[in-house]
């Protein structure tokens, strides 16, 4: 080592360490060295196994640095190790593990003393050494079996994602520069970059999380996600290819990738029977945003008023303004009656329309008008 290289002179003799190591240990992963530094700050390094599944990061400092340690506390490192649960800081003499935030491992492959004395740094703790890249190396997602588990997990990953997009704005990088600036000018015009980089991560993580309940037990990632929006849905469709799509800056992707990998990890089943549970629905589509919103921003959903309204509720209410409509307002189809127009000024995921549309259709049914009931519904 020279006391006049520079952080990235080290970076391809780390990677060829880590690729024999991973080899060695019949760990075979991939290393990729990260696109570019950015303020907001993307890992140096990226690990995936064979099959492009998350393994880790890593963050390399200078070999220099006064105190590797440190760094682990300044606002970069803090932002890495809140949204990133596999990470090793390193300063390529020292190395630091962290899991979920918390250290679990550490090891110093030699004093960088010598470095700064001109001095060829001694080899020690080889062993130790290597029982923490087994320990990295050994890192899978976590299977999240609960609604608030996995809502956990993606908003961690959601707010670094808006960060990023934020800076990406900032440079004013074309693909997500072009597509706020249309949105600010055809759609929102107090459309803040703040807020649109927030909107840009919630419809990604969100259009992912729909993905991936349409995916069930299937193959997903990033790469796939698209093909499971169901075409019902032409917005969110098109949206979610214009988003996560060829335009994708590369400075985004390992990030996206992440949030998939956390969602294709998730027990469906389990999450699907607690929503029918406790929300009497088999949808956790239309339900599952409150409990992610109340993790990624407990204001916003406040300030919003998302708050989830029991079926058995809404059922209650819409038949008895059905009822009320027939027995005192004289409207004899109830809500199917023509002349009735249905307000909800804030429909959230739609419930009380859809519900008030099923019973509708039912009492035009039972009077043997159901042929009738395309126009109504449109």
């Amino acid at each position: 080592m020279s006391r006049d290289a520079t952080e990235p002179s080290y970076y391809p003799l780390l990677k060829e360490l880590l690729e024999n190591f991973s080899k060695e240990s019949g760990k075979v992963a991939g290393v990729t060295v990260q696109p570019k530094k950015t303020k907001a700050g993307i890992p140096d390094f990226l690990l995936k196994t064979k099959a492009g599944k998350i393994i880790g990061y890593i963050e390399a400092k200078d070999p220099m640095i006064d105190s590797l340690i440190n760094e682990a506390q300044t606002d970069q490192l803090q932002k890495y190790k809140e949204s990133l649960p596999n990470l090793i800081l390193t300063n390529f003499l020292e190395f630091y593990l962290f899991r979920e935030g918390k250290i679990i491992n550490e090891v110093r492959l030699a004093n960088p003393v010598f470095l700064k004395l001109g001095k060829e740094p001694v080899t020690e703790n080889i062993d130790k050494f290597s029982e923490l890249l087994d320990q990295f190396f050994s890192f899978s997602t976590p299977r999240t079996y609960t609604a608030k588990a996995l809502a956990t997990e993606l908003a961690k990953r959601t707010r670094f994602l808006s960060s990023l997009i934020l800076e990406e704005l900032g440079e004013d990088t074309e693909a997500i520069s072009g597509i706020y600036k249309a949105f600010k000018e055809e759609l929102i015009e107090s459309l803040t970059e703040e807020s649109f980089a927030d909107m840009y991560a919630q419809t990604i993580s969100y259009g992912l999380f729909s993905a991936r309940i349409q995916a069930k037990e299937n193959e997903f990632s990033r790469s796939t996600a698209y093909q499971y929006i169901p075409s019902t849905i032409p917005l969110l469709r098109h949206l979610f290819y214009l988003l996560t799509g060829p335009n994708l800056p590369e400075s985004l992707e390992w990030i996206v990738d992440d949030i998939a990998g956390v969602l294709a990890s998730a027990d469906l089943s389990s999450i699907i029977k607690e929503f029918h549970t406790k929300v009497w629905t088999d949808d956790p589509v239309l339900h599952f945003y409150e409990t992610f919103l109340a993790v990624y921003n407990p204001s916003e959903r406040k300030r919003c008023g998302v708050y989830y309204t029991p079926e058995p509720v809404v059922s209650y209410i819409i038949r008895s303004i059905h009822h009320i409509l027939k027995d005192k307002f004289g409207k004899a189809d109830g809500l199917a009656d023509k002349s009735v127009t249905l307000l909800d000024p804030a429909a959230g995921t739609l419930s009380f329309p859809s519900m008030a549309i099923r019973l509708a259709k039912k009492e035009l049914e039972s009077k043997g008008k159901g042929g009738i009931f395309p126009e109504y519904a449109h």
